[in-house]
């Protein structure tokens, strides 16, 4: 199955400004978490080059629980504080991690992922969960990424009615 990302550009400004209009048409008129965020992943999915995984752990019970996503099957449970994700929901600072084997606590969901991203979902003080990708490339992200993968999570909290505990 081809993901059809040739049509977007390589650019990163011009890319996360497309993906931001694309977020807003997703949301409009939906508030809904659920559609929200498999849109969401799906959308990054096809779009984001060099990605193997791109998706959502929400908060429940205290740990993070496996969201909407799209590629392999992954972890279900997180808990606060380990590996990549569990370190961007307790720090609720983004992780950019040029190499998840040097990577202390790494959880290898899918062996073949060799960086990663995680953006803390926040609004209001309040933690949501964390937007998630890996991609099987070594250094695939930067502070571009960083910069237009927060700027969209931030667009996706304020169109969408998350729950405090899924």
């Amino acid at each position: 199955m081809e993901r059809h990302i040739e049509i977007y550009p390589q650019d990163k400004d011009e890319l996360y400004a497309l993906l931001a209009a694309q977020t807003a048409a997703l949301t409009e008129g939906e508030r809904h978490f659920l559609p929200n965020l498999a849109n969401f992943s799906a959308l990054l999915f096809s779009a984001l080059r060099d990605i193997n995984w791109a998706g959502f752990y929400l908060m429940h019970g205290g740990e993070l629980l496996l969201g909407p996503f799209q590629g392999k099957t992954a972890c279900i449970h997180i808990p606060l504080g380990r590996g990549v994700c569990g370190v961007a929901a307790q720090t609720r600072e983004t992780q950019l991690v040029p190499d998840v084997h040097l990577f202390t606590g790494h959880i290898a969901c899918d062996a073949a992922s060799r960086s990663e991203i995680v953006v803390p979902l926040v609004r209001d003080g309040v933690l949501y969960g964390v937007l998630d990708i890996d991609s099987p490339l070594p250094a695939r992200f930067d502070d571009e990424d960083r910069a237009g993968l927060e700027r969209l999570a931030a667009l996706l909290l304020a169109a969408t009615d998350m729950p405090e505990n899924v």
